[in-house]
């Protein structure tokens, strides 16, 4: 009888052992957890202009239904991918209704490559252009998630909507703080879709492309799905303060924030002995600004002291403007008083002189990106940071070294000549 118990102990031990085997196993602590997938949205104009029949002898529309299917073919399997249309429906005159006419034809998720191209074979060209409301609704879809999030605008014309200004619009996603990019890609532009278009893109950190053929346009909307799904390094939200004592303590990182014109911001970061901080910060000119500007990234004591700056400054349209500094901190020795902090509060302020147009809106602020990386501080004077002087400080001092003894001979020989002129 016992052994008979015990073999049915063992064999339900076992069953249950194989059954945890086979369960799905959370993950191991320490170790990190899996990331959202991204998420892309094709925004695609249906509007009457899209009839025209202008790319490689087919309509516009025939032309991007032929992109789309073949992009739909080549999406990546992690990429959640969702279309949206912009003026796919009403047809009539009523502008009230057709500035309303916008909606999802395929919502954002995992792909069914046959029920997307179904949807995308069903567009007929029809009505108006209302490019502000589509991207306030694709900004909605997208929502939910830490992964990448892209729009990929297609349109062959400005927005027919106004007063709601689709700039102005990305302007405001953008300000939001949630890293959404839109790029967008003009079907055969004039230059007033080509500013508008560009301007989108810039004011999200996106990019424009015109196009005139229809393999442009599968390569560049299959290459920005592509690069949905190999994000580079997010930016993390940090907001400045008005002064050192109040600003919030930046590790080594990318971050992200806004300015307003004119204005400066605080962020502070500790430095310790041996280490060497390395600073940069871009700000984009994401509308239109007056010429003559300039950028100042300083670095100073929590006393004021200044340790270093940088600045740059620009005349003209210029998208983004940078500047760095570095300051390497010297390591402690055994003479230094033991009693001191031995991590330096470093405060770092990012300050702008943009200006412009009264008729230009400056809320939200300007976008600006700050980088901060701590590294090993150089250690022996030979170390070329440590003067300051380049990597080419040693072709600088053989230069000095060959001109002085250059000057020793010819100075030699010109006395040598006099004396032998005089004596003859």
């Amino acid at each position: 009888m016992i052994t008979r118990k015990r073999l049915a102990a063992g064999v339900c031990g076992l069953l249950a052992a194989i059954a945890v085997g086979l369960l799905p196993t959370p993950a191991a602590a320490g170790e990190p957890a899996a990331k959202s997938s991204p998420k892309v949205e094709l925004t695609l104009d249906v509007s009457g202009s899209m009839r025209a029949r202008d790319i490689d002898g087919q309509s516009r529309m025939a032309a991007a239904k032929q992109a789309f299917n073949e992009v739909l073919d080549a999406v990546p399997d992690d990429v959640q991918l969702g279309i949206r249309t912009l003026g796919a429906n009403y047809h009539g005159e009523d502008r009230k209704v057709g500035c309303k006419d916008t909606r999802q034809l395929y919502p954002v998720g995992p792909l069914d490559r046959t029920e997307a191209k179904t949807a995308v074979a069903t567009l007929a060209p029809t009505g108006w252009t209302p490019i502000g409301p589509a991207l306030l609704g694709a900004a909605d879809d997208l929502k939910g998630g830490d992964g990448s999030r892209r729009i990929v605008l297609i349109t062959d014309g400005e927005d027919t909507c106004a007063p709601l200004d689709p700039c102005q619009v990305a302007r405001d996603i953008a300000a939001k703080g949630i890293h959404l990019t839109v790029d967008t890609l003009g079907l055969l532009p004039n230059a007033k879709t080509r500013n508008q278009l560009s301007c989108i893109a810039e004011a999200t950190g996106g990019t424009y492309t015109s196009v005139k053929h229809t393999k442009e346009l599968r390569d560049r909307v299959d290459q920005l799905v592509d690069r949905a799904a190999r994000p580079v390094v997010t930016p993390k939200p940090a907001e400045g303060a008005q002064q050192c004592s109040g600003a919030p303590e930046l590790k080594p990182g990318v971050y992200t924030d806004r300015e307003k014109f004119a204005e400066h911001r605080w962020y502070r970061v500790p430095v310790k002995p041996g280490q060497e901080l390395r600073a940069s910060v871009s700000i984009a000119a994401d509308r239109a600004v007056n010429n003559d500007y300039g950028i100042l990234l300083r670095a100073s004591t929590v006393h004021g002291r200044e340790i270093v700056r940088g600045a740059e400054a620009g005349d003209g349209r210029t998208d983004v403007i940078s500047s760095g500094l570095r300051y390497p901190k010297a390591p402690l020795t055994s003479s230094d008083d033991t009693d001191k902090p031995a991590t330096e509060t470093v405060c770092l302020q990012v300050s702008n002189s943009f200006s412009a147009p009264a008729s230009v809106k400056t809320d939200p602020g300007l976008p600006v990106e700050l980088t901060v990386d701590l590294v090993d501080g150089p250690s022996e004077g030979s170390d070329a940071a440590f003067f300051g002087l380049g990597h080419g400080w040693w072709f600088l001092c053989a230069m000095v070294l060959t001109g002085l003894l250059a000057g020793l001979v010819w100075g030699w020989i010109s006395r040598w000549r006099v004396t032998v002129w005089r004596t003859n």
